[in-house]
């Protein structure tokens, strides 16, 4: 993993980046119960997807390896438009 975060070029903000996944993570259990921290954390994942999205475009990833990206994306955005 930290090697891909060096071809990434974002080696600096590994821990940070983990760290808002894991809060973003969280966010979504609890929107089980309180919808709007679900929508609140999928939204954030959305956003750092759309990041992950630009970055494989900048280093000239593949259309397959941001694919899951993609995805992600999409699901993220779906679920802070529509809810939990």
């Amino acid at each position: 993993m930290k090697q891909e975060f060096h071809r990434y070029r974002l080696a600096t903000q590994r821990i940070m980046v983990g760290a808002l996944q894991w809060f973003a993570g969280i966010g979504l259990l609890a929107g089980m119960s309180q919808p709007w921290m679900g929508q609140l954390a999928a939204g954030g994942l959305a956003l750092m997807m759309l990041i992950a999205v630009i970055v494989r475009i900048q280093i000239k990833d593949t259309l397959l390896q941001t694919i899951p990206a993609v995805f992600y994306l999409a699901l993220n955005t779906y679920l802070c438009i529509a809810g939990f």
